[in-house]
């Protein structure tokens, strides 16, 4: 249902942005207007002015200007919803979908640079598509992380219309890399809704030009192919990996998985933060991305008062050529050998469940630190964690106040190409968005 306010025409500047403070409230009541039944349910206005009946007024989608039997003159106008754009790399919600996901994930260069990408991508993604068929069959079927992104989602969109009411209504529109929904999809729907502020939100809290840098740039591509509305005014939240939300949130889970083990031996269990791996050929180039996830790491155990021994180890390596190590599994075998028997593993780079937590770590990690004789737990995933989402709409809530300041798109870091780039999208994709979205 479309939120509407009454602006009075003479409300000052402030109040004319939906607040209804002491002197609009005495407005109102001079024009026959119930302050306290101005806001009806989910935003419905049920207000009567005297003399009028407004039923089909309300109903309009454009500014109705309507003269009533009273010396006040009232506008109607639609508020259009605030989108935060929830990006990720997303995850195939059925099995048969695997298979076009694989695809666009390695026709992405940002991602996994490859020789002759174009021809290779279809050809790996169809040899590997039945194991990983499987792997999804082994987890329930598909990938929980687009029902996961929508509640943080929903839920970060209703805490920021009570903390940030001045952009309200918000409303969070999910926008996946490589599966549906897809960045174009999500623009056609902010489109129908007449957004025209709009906030790109990653959802990976550690900056990567793999990852938030090939969503930015399939944003800058979908604008250049007019797929996007050019009057969408956008600003980036593109890291966040020390927030203190985010850092309370994971150190909650992994004290619950510590409680797993006995109070006697539990300071011993050894805490393995597992983060997604990066090609060397990225790393090598001065992406920022280890730096970042080191920095998650030695703010959640400060929080922790580092009453563990741990380690920061990598997972997910696909393909013959070098990647970021070591990887999750030989740490597992190397802490066996040294005589290690409890182990909790935190997913640090992720903010949802999917295939990395659900079948790598829990099936396949758990199931050799068990050969290993190791005790391993997982700490959850954020998942619908109330801190987590509170810490979302904090982090929305800072960027709009400090938006509405000083008018600045972007962050600092954003602006700062790696050393190596030599990826003329990213070079144009930034200057766009350091503009605003705008040409």
């Amino acid at each position: 249902m479309p939120l509407f306010k009454f602006i009075k025409r003479r409300l000052s500047a402030k109040e004319s942005k939906g607040n209804v403070g002491p002197n609009s409230a005495s407005i109102l009541r001079g024009c026959g207007i119930n302050p306290i039944q101005y806001h009806g349910d989910n935003g419905a206005h049920t207000t009567t002015v005297p003399g009028r009946d407004l039923t089909e007024e309300k109903r309009s989608p454009s500014p109705v200007p309507s003269t009533v039997a009273s010396p006040c003159t009232i506008l109607f106008v639609q508020w259009n919803p605030t989108a935060i754009v929830m990006m990720n790399m997303g995850g195939p919600e059925t099995v048969p979908e695997t298979h076009d996901f694989l695809k666009n994930l390695f026709l992405d260069g940002d991602l996994i640079p490859l020789p002759f990408q174009r021809f290779l991508a279809p050809y790996i993604a169809k040899r590997r598509t039945p194991q990983i068929e499987q792997q999804y069959t082994d987890i329930g079927g598909g990938s929980p992380i687009l029902r996961y992104t929508r509640l943080q989602g929903e839920g970060m969109a209703r805490l920021l219309d009570e903390l940030h009411p001045a952009t309200a209504p918000h409303k969070a529109y999910v926008a996946f890399r490589y599966v549906r929904p897809l960045t174009a999809e999500t623009a056609r729907e902010m489109k129908a809704d007449g957004v025209k502020r709009a906030i790109a939100f990653t959802q990976y809290p550690q900056y990567s030009c793999s990852t938030t840098g090939s969503s930015l740039n399939e944003l800058f591509r979908k604008s250049k192919a007019g797929e996007l509305d050019p009057e969408i005014e956008w600003s980036v939240i593109d890291r966040w990996g020390t927030h203190p939300g985010f850092i309370e949130a994971v150190a909650q889970n992994i004290e619950k998985a510590l409680a797993k083990f006995s109070p006697e031996t539990r300071h011993e269990t050894v805490i393995l933060f597992s983060a997604h791996s990066l090609p060397m050929s990225v790393v090598n180039r001065g992406d920022p991305y280890i730096l970042e996830v080191a920095a998650s790491v030695s703010a959640v155990m400060d929080r922790l008062k580092n009453s563990n021994p741990y380690r920061l180890v990598w997972q997910s390596q696909v393909g013959p050529s070098a990647w970021m190590g070591m990887q999750t599994g030989a740490a597992l075998k190397g802490l066996a050998r040294l005589g290690k028997k409890q182990v909790v593993i935190v997913p640090i780079a992720f903010t949802s469940d999917h295939i990395e937590t659900l079948y790598e770590i829990d099936l396949e990690y758990a199931k050799e630190a068990r050969e290993h004789g190791i005790e391993v737990h997982r700490a959850e995933s954020l998942n619908d964690s109330p801190v987590f989402i509170r810490a979302l709409a904090d982090i929305a809530t800072k960027h709009l106040r400090e938006y509405s300041q000083n008018k600045r798109p972007v962050s600092v870091q954003l602006g700062l190409r790696c050393p190596g780039c030599t990826n003329a999208t990213c070079q144009q994709q930034k200057a766009w968005l350091a503009n605003g979205g705008r040409e």
